[in-house]
């Protein structure tokens, strides 16, 4: 077995590292916002994009940002790889990002919305969403929200959600939204990526209706693979499994490779409303292509953001 497992390491290590992307396609003039991008796949994400033009690291912690982005400016020459403070469980936090974005910047050409919390005990964000929901769909719905006129404005653009496979043990239950009847932290996971998926779903629905699709405002969703990342921070048992798994999981590096596809690959210019794995089309779950639940979550959202958005 030794023997066998030492002649197959660098195959499954293949088959585990997954598609790549393979576009060289540059970025300059363009504008990128990544949430989440001082760790993990969001900054192996930034790292690469910041080869081919600006980038902007959002994150809680401007700390550990900052960090990111002055050893990405670093290795890669780019001085346009900025910094700045994003709260997602704050929807106070994301205006003023917004604001300060919009009065700084006149172009935005790709949002990453790619900032996640995994497996987090029972707690509220500065709103009283339930954490999981309020930062991995919420925060990332109203950020969406406030930017996306800069966004058509300089269309051909992108939005891009960060799901997961997880999405698949998601259902959206309107009548505990917030898991306050009951909470079990691994679902709340998954009813979170599945409002990822619904939301990509209905927005690329309604940038197409409104002809945004073809002057190539597009919106995909997308997994990035199972990925050796400190996202499962929250779960001791998690944590101790990835660590023994670590060979059978993706580097943070290989798990981006799907985020850079849907964000610069070429014959995606007009593709919308998708879900992507490997640099592939993937399958959404049955209740990931629910348009009801997806019309309604949209409207739930609004209500609960206090935003009008048609």
């Amino acid at each position: 077995v030794p023997v066998f497992l030492f002649v197959a390491a660098p195959y499954i290590r293949r088959y585990v590292a997954g598609g790549r992307c393979k576009s060289k396609a540059r970025l300059e003039g363009k504008v990128v916002i990544i949430t989440g991008a001082n760790t993990g796949i969001g900054k192996e994400t930034a790292r690469d994009l910041a080869r081919r033009g600006k980038v902007i690291i959002a994150c809680r912690d401007t700390a550990k940002a900052e960090a990111a982005a002055s050893e990405i400016r670093a290795e890669t020459g780019n001085q346009e790889v900025i910094a700045r403070k994003l709260d997602l469980a704050d929807t106070k936090s994301i205006r003023e990002f917004a604001e300060r974005f919009l009065a700084e910047e006149k172009e935005l050409h790709i949002l990453i919305n790619n900032a996640g919390v995994m497996l987090c005990p029972y707690s509220k964000t500065a709103d009283g969403f339930e954490m999981q929901l309020g930062v991995n769909h919420l925060g990332h719905f109203l950020l969406t929200f406030l930017l996306l006129e800069r966004l058509k404005q300089c269309a051909p653009a992108r939005i891009i959600n960060v799901s997961s496979l997880a999405h698949h043990g998601g259902r959206i239950r309107f009548h505990d939204l917030q898991g306050e009847k009951s909470y079990n932290r691994g679902l709340a996971y998954c009813h979170s990526k599945l409002a990822n998926v619904l939301f990509t779903r209905e927005l690329a629905r309604r940038l197409q209706g409104k002809g945004h699709g073809q002057q190539g405002l597009t919106a995909n969703a997308l997994h990035p693979g199972s990925v050796y990342s400190d996202l499962v921070r929250h779960s001791s048992v998690m944590t101790w499994l990835w660590k023994i798994f670590s060979f059978f999981l993706k580097t943070p590096c290989e798990g981006a490779q799907t985020s850079i596809y849907c964000a610069v690959a070429e014959e995606l210019e007009s593709v919308s409303g998708q879900y992507f794995s490997d640099c592939q089309p993937a399958y959404v779950s049955p209740r990931g292509r629910d348009d009801e639940t997806a019309k309604k979550l949209w409207s739930v959202s609004c209500e609960l953001l206090g935003i009008q958005w048609d």
